[in-house]
């Protein structure tokens, strides 16, 4: 193995001109880490809102910086207190967001942080699952604690959270609710949805007695989700900061969502792939070398499902 590596770097912060491919050297994992030969990469959001420098403040990144933060690939060395992982696993992640990320042929990453791959998926499905499928899991399950039965709405639920929002959801036994437009109106019931709400043609926010509202948007689609919350409901969000007074007013709880790595949670999403109760839906696949193009379908707005950097067979 050669001791220097591809990855996709910025050395300031900016537009997707600051992107660059740069021949950097293979990091050395600590005792408790372990080094991945990235099979796949995914994009998401947050990756160019870092690259903005709009989440410097409170994440304090040094530079240069190797974007991504979601992976999938194979364990080529280890830590000598890495016990749940060995040479030669298929594994997948959503590392600490903090550290350097997966737009590389190599990537360290937290032992405790990464799970073994579900083998149901192919590379590319399983490194499109960690960050949208943690985000959905933590909001709905860990802080919203929603029960079967209840009633959720879901906004966005074409967006990479989304969807996988729906299908746990679903599998918690909630009845859900969605907002889309209408050419996806039939992705959304394919992935469980009970109602989708063309956005374009209907109000949201005429729907009552909601249990939980998962905002995907922000703004003033937040503003407008409370009053569709019952006495006593939740609402997470993962754009805004809720408003603490509104929440009050309107007799519920509130959340912000700011998804953390979780090795336990990524082994009970293994079991759903593994079992074929989780899809995975891929937008659009690029190669290391043209980031910046899958970094511009991402802030389009219109990708539907998972954005893909292949980075190795």
């Amino acid at each position: 193995m050669s001791n220097t590596m591809k990855a996709v770097q910025i050395n300031a912060f900016g537009d997707q001109s600051v992107l660059e491919l740069n021949d950097i050297g293979i990091p050395t994992p600590a005792s408790n880490e372990v080094l991945i030969k990235v099979k796949s990469a995914a994009v998401n959001p947050v990756d160019w809102k870092i690259r903005e420098g709009y989440l410097q403040a409170m994440l304090n990144h040094t530079l240069p910086l190797t974007l991504g933060w979601d992976v999938s690939g194979e364990v080529v060395a280890a830590g000598d207190q890495v016990n749940h992982l060995k040479v030669g696993d298929a594994v997948y992640s959503r590392p600490e967001i903090s550290k350097n990320g997966s737009y590389a042929e190599y990537m360290i990453a937290v032992a405790d942080e990464v799970a073994i791959k579900p083998s149901a998926l192919t590379w590319q499905e399983a490194a499109g699952v960690p960050l949208a499928a943690l985000t959905a899991w933590q909001s709905l399950y860990e802080l919203a604690k929603l029960e079967a039965g209840e009633r959720v709405l879901i906004h966005a639920g074409s967006g990479a959270v989304g969807q996988f929002a729906i299908q746990l959801a679903k599998l918690r036994g909630a009845y859900v609710y969605t907002t889309t437009s209408s050419k996806n109106t039939s992705l959304v019931k394919s992935l469980g949805a009970d109602e989708a709400i063309d956005y374009h043609q209907e109000d949201f926010s005429a729907l009552k007695d909601i249990d939980v509202v998962f905002d995907t948007i922000g703004g003033e689609t937040l503003a407008n989700s409370w009053k569709t919350l019952k006495k006593g409901g939740r609402l997470v969000s993962i754009c805004d900061n809720p408003d603490e007074a509104a929440a009050a007013e309107h007799g519920v709880s509130a959340f912000f969502c700011f998804v953390q790595p979780s090795h336990e949670q990524l082994g009970h999403l293994t079991e759903l792939a593994n079992a074929g109760k989780l899809k995975v839906n891929i937008d659009s696949e690029f190669g290391l070398d043209e980031v910046a193009k899958a970094h511009e379908r991402s802030e389009s707005g219109r990708a539907q499902g998972k954005i893909i950097i292949k980075v190795s067979e």
